[in-house]
């Protein structure tokens, strides 16, 4: 009996020794404050634009007609498709003394503010033309194209900096955070104004030209995004060392199907493609006659979206990674269908005043989950990258990053070309005053803006249902990982030391 005691003791003490062996390496905090300063700059950047009005800019400024824009659509995402794969394995092949992303950070700023402020400014260079003037849609054909190209790469190294940029857990979570947070208080400022701005312009309260609006705020904005989002790629650090081997092409496409999580990743990015939405600021031009509302919708919400920071990380300890990202990409089609249904009485959806607390309800209630939404979506792709390396061997941020989306383009190729014709389909007329539109055109476009985007988004939150990194899995491997990436830095400062030998003997000889 006595010997069957120590026995269990014994298998007892091992059990607690592997769980101890388990645990999390102790956080440390590997980013400074000036480096962190600089990537809540970058992170303001991503958001620093009038992007939100590129609907209302494509169909009633620069007045591309909807079934051009399908066309260009439609060629863009094909050709989108095809180079992602091979921009992906140029990215995971790249090994700099700089790191694996910086340098691309770099060459895309400069070029990429260019590419923006000549896209603003196409009202001014083709002022006054016709929906179908070839010369406008060419160049805009062109100009969607090469910027694809260098948005793509720019793309690819975005996801992978931030996944390398520290290889502590919780350095990387406070990283997310404080950047959500802060950049929260200053991104959203062009599209407020433009709200405002494009309200006044419409009741002649201000006297320019739309054109001129949008000229020199989408200039303005993409000029001051393009240089913080430089002073990033200045400061910024690569700390997680990338294996000694580079991956093929072939091992680096392969990881998308041996990574179990990036796989369902890449498959609720499919279905989510088939999210389709026909533009809020549309709704509230053409059918409130009240742009602004979409600003004073959101003032409820404001306090509760910073409130929402303060708690997230309970969250993130009391529920798992996978219940708090299903539910924060439920509640809020739930919602939207809930206001369809009380827009939809009494033609609510026509009158300002029952819609805005309608709205503003909504976005209050959405926003208490604002920065868990904003959290979990990080922490699950780069949990993902750091399952990849533990599982494969070797890092591919670039072809997660492009994975993740990859078979959603091509449904998307089909989806963004038939969301541009869905304004013609409805009855939608470019051009027209606020207010002009049908009674039925009205209210088609208040269901493909509320019930269609709920009904068609949800789905993607199938896939999610079997993420199956949980905490056990994730203390195993962070812990396993640690080991490797100190293996790794051993072998490569070996290879350095007889890089520098040889090149010492060769320089003597």
């Amino acid at each position: 009996m006595a010997a069957e005691t120590k026995n269990k003791k014994a298998d007892s003490s091992e059990v607690n020794e592997q769980q101890a062996n388990r645990k999390l390496p102790k956080s440390r905090r590997y980013v400074g404050s000036k480096e962190t300063f600089t990537y809540v700059l970058y992170d303001i950047a991503q958001s620093f634009n009038i992007g939100s009005k590129t609907t209302y800019y494509l169909n009633d400024v620069l007045v591309i007609s909807y079934w051009w824009q399908a066309i260009v659509n439609f060629f863009v995402s094909i050709w989108d498709i095809v180079n992602d794969l091979f921009l992906a394995a140029i990215v995971d092949r790249t090994n700099t003394r700089f790191g694996k992303f910086k340098p691309y950070l770099i060459m895309y700023a400069i070029p990429g503010t260019i590419m923006s402020v000549i896209y603003w400014m196409l009202p001014a260079i083709f002022p006054d033309t016709s929906a179908t003037f070839m010369p406008k849609i060419i160049t805009f054909f062109v100009l969607q194209m090469v910027q694809n190209l260098v948005t793509s790469m720019y793309n690819i190294a975005k996801t992978g900096i931030l996944s390398t940029i520290t290889p502590d857990v919780m350095d990387r979570t406070r990283l997310i955070n404080q950047a959500n947070l802060f950049s929260s208080l200053v991104e959203n400022i062009p599209k407020q104004l433009m709200t405002v701005f494009v309200d006044l312009v419409n009741h002649g309260t201000l006297k320019i030209k739309m054109t001129t609006l949008f000229v020199w705020m989408g200039s303005v904005t993409a000029i001051i995004a393009g240089a913080l989002g430089l002073i990033f790629a200045l400061k910024c650090k690569e700390r997680v060392l990338q294996s000694v081997e580079k991956p093929s092409f072939k091992n680096s496409f392969g990881s998308i199907f041996k990574n179990k999580p990036l796989l369902l990743l890449t498959l609720s990015e499919f279905l989510a493609q088939f999210h389709v939405d026909a533009g809020i600021d549309l709704y509230y031009i053409n059918v409130l006659n009240f742009g602004s509302a979409s600003l004073i919708v959101g003032i409820p919400g404001m306090p509760v979206t910073y409130l929402s920071y303060t708690y997230v990380n309970k969250l993130r300890e009391r529920f798992s990674t996978k219940a708090l990202w299903v539910f924060s990409d439920s509640l809020g089609p739930v919602l939207t269908i809930m206001a369809f249904l009380l827009g939809s009485i009494n033609k609510n959806y026509k009158k300002v005043v029952p819609m805005m607390i309608i709205l503003a309800a909504k976005e209050a209630i959405w926003n208490t989950i604002y920065a868990t939404r904003k959290v979990i979506p990080e922490e699950v792709r780069n949990e993902i990258i750091d399952y990849g390396e533990w599982t494969c061997g070797y890092r591919t941020e670039g072809m997660t990053g492009v994975a993740k989306g990859l078979v959603s383009k091509i449904v998307a190729t089909f989806k963004n070309s038939f969301q541009a014709a869905l304004l013609g389909i409805i009855g939608y007329k470019q051009g027209l005053k606020p207010g002009q539109q049908t009674e039925r055109t009205e209210y088609l476009l208040f269901v493909c803006v509320t019930l269609v985007p709920a009904l068609t988004g949800m789905i993607s939150n199938i896939p999610k249902m079997f993420y199956n990194i949980d905490a056990k899995t994730k203390e195993r491997m962070y812990s396993e990982l640690k080991v490797r990436r100190a293996e790794t830095e051993r072998l490569l400062r070996e290879k350095e030391a007889m890089e520098s030998i040889g090149q010492s003997v060769n320089s003597e000889g």
